[in-house]
């Protein structure tokens, strides 16, 4: 069955005879893949009424561990906040329920973010739809396959990352 890459790549080629159509049908279809994917995440965000930047704090706090805590200055480097910024985006989260702060008991000035239980729920229903929608699409590999691919785009990002 054709996709719409090869029509794209027919074209291409026609203009660009130095164009390499494996390369090309490579990377095509790897920024379709991508767009789908952050469209499957927009769309999961949006039916839970989770704004996707609520998102990302309560995946990194998940992310840390037990207790799911850590100070509001390091939760702004892992995301790449100015204090302020991530100060405005943690009180309607703690409004709602999702975090808190509080005072670390050895020092009063001192301040935690945590991720309540009500924050790891959003964070696992709203991971667990993203989840169902990732296995659906990868339902048209066999697991040989999945394995095989996962290997492939290792190699590839590490290739990029060295850059």
């Amino acid at each position: 069955m054709k996709d719409d890459v090869e029509e794209h790549i027919e074209a291409w080629e026609r203009e660009l005879p130095w164009l390499d159509p494996v390369k090309e049908a490579i990377f095509v279809r790897l920024a379709i893949l991508a767009r789908h994917t952050q469209q499957l995440r927009r769309d999961t965000l949006a039916a839970d009424g989770l704004p996707h930047w609520q998102f990302k704090i309560l995946m990194k706090l998940r992310r840390l561990g037990p207790p799911y805590a850590t100070s509001p200055s390091q939760l702004a480097d892992v995301l790449g906040l100015t204090r302020g910024a991530l100060s405005a985006r943690l009180a309607p989260m703690e409004e709602a329920g999702l975090i808190d702060r509080t005072s670390d008991t050895a020092d009063r000035r001192r301040v935690h973010v945590r991720l309540t239980e009500a924050g790891s729920a959003a964070f696992e229903q709203q991971a667990g739809r993203e989840d169902h929608g990732e296995s659906i699409l990868l339902e048209a590999l066999t697991a040989e396959e999945r394995q095989v691919l996962a290997e492939l785009l290792h190699r590839l990002v590490l290739a990029a990352e060295i850059r």
